[in-house]
């Protein structure tokens, strides 16, 4: 109850206290979201949630990455979160091969025993999951961030309001870093016209980058972000906050692409919690 009265009492107590008051209520939902952003907020800066991928092998277990080399490669390396995923890798015990799309049907082949688990680049999910035997889990490094980096079922909600926009309405696409665009590059070329598509007509899309999120969400229907290899967890579950208390719908790459593709059933199969979201 926050009338008058009550809040100078609230007011009165945070000061003999010294500390804020929040009032909150398990039965109409007031002031939840506003405690979950407190406590993001309040956070320490390496604040960090589940492993990258060891909570799903055993000791010895093989993994398969899938690591595409292309104009959007960097010279001379690979990218953070396919570094962080095979450190992930080694620290739990297990052991990776790492191998170009085009390879993989062939290494798969070569293998004595299939792997616990291929994880793909977003991009190559479809000829990925072609090659990749149905009894062999399949994510993407993508997928495997959005539960590292913030939370995947508030994410794979978002996948599926995407069938629920309608020509017209505003998207925003944001990305944690800014980085030299390509000529199809994911987050203007790529998502824009996937949508489209699905749609069936034009939508009005906005970009944000680096440390840019506008705290005002209420005009768009739909935010699509980035996989957030460049931002701490703290910073992600934040936006994620601010778009849930704004009631806008929030997807990251990896788990739209697999959406437009038609095989986010399969990329989920490894986490159920996150399955039934979409499930539902």
């Amino acid at each position: 109850d926050t009338r008058p009265p009550i809040k100078e009492q609230l007011t009165e107590w945070a000061g003999q206290l010294g500390i804020g008051l929040l009032p909150i209520s398990a039965l109409t939902g007031q002031g939840i979201e506003e405690l979950k952003r407190l406590l993001i907020k309040n956070a320490p800066d390496d604040w960090e949630g589940p492993p990258v991928i060891g909570d799903l092998l055993n000791p010895g277990d093989l993994v398969v990455m899938v690591v595409p080399i292309d104009l959007a490669a960097p010279k001379g390396r690979l990218i953070l979160p396919q570094v962080q995923t095979l450190r992930d890798i080694l620290d739990h015990d297990a052991y990776s091969i790492v191998v170009k799309e085009r390879e993989l049907r062939e290494a798969l082949d070569n293998l004595v025993r299939p792997p616990r688990i291929v994880v793909t680049d977003s991009q190559e999910f479809l000829k990925v999951a072609g090659d990749t035997p149905d009894d062999v889990l399949l994510t993407s490094f993508s997928i495997l961030f959005a539960r590292y980096k913030g939370d995947l079922e508030t994410l794979v909600a978002g996948a599926k309001a995407v069938e629920k926009l309608n020509p017209g309405d505003a998207v925003l696409i944001a990305e944690g870093c800014t980085h030299h665009r390509q000529a199809d590059d994911i987050g203007k070329v790529k998502i824009p016209r996937w949508l489209r598509q699905i749609v069936g007509g034009e939508l009005k899309f906005e970009w944000v980058s680096g440390g840019q999120f506008p705290p005002n969400l209420e005009q768009y229907k739909l935010i699509v972000h980035c996989g957030a290899c460049m931002l701490n967890r703290r910073e992600m579950l934040h936006r994620l906050s601010v778009a849930r208390e704004n009631g806008v719908p929030i997807v990251n790459y990896g788990v739209l692409i697999a959406h437009v593709h038609g095989i986010l059933p399969r990329a989920l199969t490894p986490f159920p919690a996150a399955r039934l979201i979409l499930d539902d």
